[in-house]
């Protein structure tokens, strides 16, 4: 699409582990973000949405497929071109303890971008690690301090300004709120809210919690067994769900209004899902689906538009 800021086709991403077999993390993934929009990514843990996220920004190396950043592959960049990308690509982690350096202080932690893209120096470098402390609801004298000294959600939001220390257009948030307490998550979610309309902002939002990447994204692809099985508008996906693996999230995911809890039909999924390193011939989750015809064991399910905007790869909606 021509307003796509970042299209992925057909990635995969898969690791040897020895004895001849490969750990099929990413497999034939294909999917569109737009420019300034949230693309939310859910599934259960193992299902490749993190490698994905890492693959995108170039922390990992896709096996084959192509990534294109603004209308160009990213593989095939030159080194200023690459550099470049870098920096307008950032990453928000998943626990915010493990991903800032216990050594060193948040002035540097924060500066760390802006020194290696020697965007501002002196006064001015400190000037801008002040003002984006306070953009994200910290102090600028906590730009003294140690990671230590600060709370979950606080080294989050430090996190966050190191991810925007560098003018980035999109951003890569790997399940951002999933170490922290529940009353903070929605801070956090509120931020990130603001600061994508304040910065014009696109970002892909991995999470477990379907109902906050609801609340936050415009569309949602969901992901199983390193395939993706869904994508549709954040609505679309709850009210007209295709997908019988979405279906079975979705019937889990908690609803605040009783009357919709109760009325509502919880799916059982059978089983654990298969290995990665040998995962089912076909379709990828016909082992747990309730719906598995002979197809399912023999053929691929196309990845298919059935309807505006809304994708799905299943058997059940292919002529």
């Amino acid at each position: 699409m021509s307003d796509s800021l970042v299209d992925v086709q057909q990635v995969k991403k898969h690791f040897p582990i020895g004895g001849n077999q490969t750990l099929k993390a990413v497999d034939d993934i294909s999917f569109s973000i737009q420019k300034g929009e949230t693309l939310g990514l859910v599934g259960e843990s193992g299902s490749g949405k993190s490698t994905l996220g890492r693959t995108i920004v170039g922390l990992e190396g896709a096996t084959s497929g192509s990534i294109t950043y603004k209308g160009k592959d990213v593989s095939t960049l030159g080194r200023k071109e690459a550099r470049e990308t870098n920096r307008t690509m950032q990453m928000i982690f998943q626990d915010p303890q493990a991903s800032l350096n216990p050594r060193m202080k948040v002035m540097d932690i924060i500066a760390e971008g802006i020194d290696a893209h020697g965007l501002w120096k002196g006064k001015k470098r400190k000037e801008r690690v002040f003002q984006l402390l306070e953009r994200v609801g910290l102090q600028a004298d906590h730009a003294k301090r140690y990671p230590h000294e600060f709370s979950g959600g606080q080294r989050q939001r430090i996190g966050i300004a190191r991810a925007l220390a560098v003018e980035p257009e999109f951003i890569v948030a790997d399940e951002p709120i999933s170490a922290l307490d529940v009353s903070i998550q929605a801070q956090i979610v509120n931020l990130m809210e603001d600061l994508r309309q304040d910065s014009d902002l696109t970002y892909l939002f991995i999470a477990h919690d379907l109902g906050m990447v609801q609340h936050i994204s415009d569309r949602i692809g969901v992901m199983y067994l390193g395939g993706m099985m869904e994508l549709a508008d954040s609505d679309q996906l709850f009210q007209e769900t295709l997908h019988p693996y979405t279906q079975a999230l979705l019937s889990a995911n908690p609803v605040p209004d009783p009357a919709v809890t109760n009325s509502r039909e919880r799916i059982l999924l059978e089983g654990d899902p298969p290995s990665p390193v040998n995962p089912p011939s076909g379709c990828r989750f016909r082992t747990r689906c309730p719906h598995a015809m002979d197809i399912c064991s023999e053929v691929v399910p196309e990845w298919k538009e059935q309807q505006a905007g809304h994708w799905v790869a299943c058997h059940l909606y292919n002529e």
